[in-house]
């Protein structure tokens, strides 16, 4: 693994260098101005430059289009995307991870033909959560009854990033209500243009429209479109979420990192208690940054702890949990002290936020999707059980 882990370091420069070449400067707030579907197209556009120029998937095998760089190569473009403040293909997310990961490791020869139309854009959305099953994913009720060569599929998911853009969906549903929950559940590959599904998207409190309720009706999917077999769906989702999701919070925390920084140089710019003075002169305020650059250096240590234990066994396993809690709360922390030393000024022109980002740098928009982080990918309950369970070795919790 050290030979991984080299080859991604002689990577590093080039793609440094052609992020430095192709910058988008100003890319925030001409998204801010944009219309959601052009956002949606700068971001599929953006992606076929990046795998034109070989920086999109650097870590796939070469086979599938990548570079065969493996993780530590994934982590090295994470970084240097971040630290160019480049933008990343957000509504891509679940293509280029979760359906991708899923296809390559358990998929048919046919399925892995969707590779490379992910590779030109084409967007995966997830119908893993529902109204009543999104921390206690398990207890999902949407049904899948077999009839010949088709599943018919009845029920509901919510929460799905980008679903009215999605080509393709990643489904989880119950194919068998007789056995234990875990067992019952297989995966889908189901194309949203297919009869019977309706989607509508959810308004957030940050006035965007990213998730989606999406609704089956009797909709038909091939059983050339299950993933595995009957009854594999839990584990599938398993194998394919850890590794993305330390991958995921390498990124983050160097967006982490950039902001402080951008908060720092705000500070000098607004004024203190005493004439003449600005708010870094504040030992209040350098208190709370010196408490979160700690906080920071912490994460990126466990970031880098994690991402060593992927590249050396391929499983960064229960420990994720510690990461995904640690960051999640932290961004929480940073977030308030970021709207509270802009003061009312976060709040007066919202105007229709885009995503671009956990961090985009509105302090008040920041803050409020900051509380989406202890709610999705199980909510900070969920990690500390799990923490707490096969990390520590603690007694089970009593579960009724």
């Amino acid at each position: 693994m050290t030979d991984d882990r080299s080859a991604a370091e002689r990577y590093r420069p080039e793609i440094s260098g052609w992020l430095a070449e192709h910058s988008h400067a100003g890319w925030r707030s001409r998204l801010q101005a944009s219309s959601e579907s052009e956002v949606v197209r700068f971001y599929q556009d953006w992606a076929r430059q990046l795998q034109a120029a070989g920086h999109l998937v650097p870590h796939w095998p070469v086979s599938f289009g990548g570079r065969g760089l493996g993780f530590a190569g994934q982590a090295v473009a994470q970084q240097e995307l971040s630290r160019a403040d480049a933008p990343r293909p957000r509504p891509m997310a679940i293509s280029l991870g979760h359906a991708a990961a899923t296809l390559m490791e358990h998929g048919t020869e046919e399925q892995r033909k969707l590779i490379p139309r992910i590779l030109d854009g084409e967007i995966f959305c997830q119908g893993f959560s529902e109204p009543e099953a999104g921390s206690d994913l398990a207890s999902l009720r949407t049904r899948a009854v077999r009839r010949g060569d088709v599943y018919v599929v009845d029920g509901q998911k919510t929460w799905s990033s980008f679903a009215r853009y999605a080509r393709w969906c990643l489904l989880l549903a119950r194919t068998d209500p007789a056995v234990s929950r875990h067992r019952g559940i297989t995966f889908f590959i189901v194309d949203m243009l297919s009869p019977g599904i309706t989607v509508r998207p959810i308004r957030q409190a940050t006035g965007s429209w990213e998730f989606c309720e999406v609704f089956f009706d009797g909709v038909e999917v091939p059983v050339s479109m299950r993933v595995g077999g009957e009854g594999e769906g839990w584990r599938i989702a398993q194998t394919t979420l850890v590794t993305e999701r330390a991958a995921q919070l390498i990124e983050l925390t160097e967006s982490l990192r950039r902001s402080l920084d951008r908060l720092v140089r705000d500070a000098a710019c607004l004024p203190g208690r005493a004439p003449g003075s600005s708010l870094l002169d504040e030992s209040y305020f350098r208190a709370q940054v010196g408490a979160l650059g700690t906080e920071v250096e912490v994460l990126s240590a466990l970031t880098q702890r994690s991402l060593a234990a992927v590249t050396d066994t391929g499983d960064v396993g229960p420990t994720s949990s510690i990461l995904k809690l640690f960051f999640s709360e932290l961004l929480q922390r940073f977030t308030r002290v970021d709207a509270q030393v802009h003061g009312m000024d976060v709040v007066e022109d919202l105007g229709e936020p885009r995503e671009v980002g956990y961090l985009s740098g509105r302090p008040f928009v920041d803050h409020l999707r900051s509380w989406t982080w202890t709610i999705a990918a199980g909510t900070s309950e969920i990690q500390r059980n799990v923490i707490a369970e096969r990390v520590l070795g603690l007694p089970r919790e009593v579960r009724p």
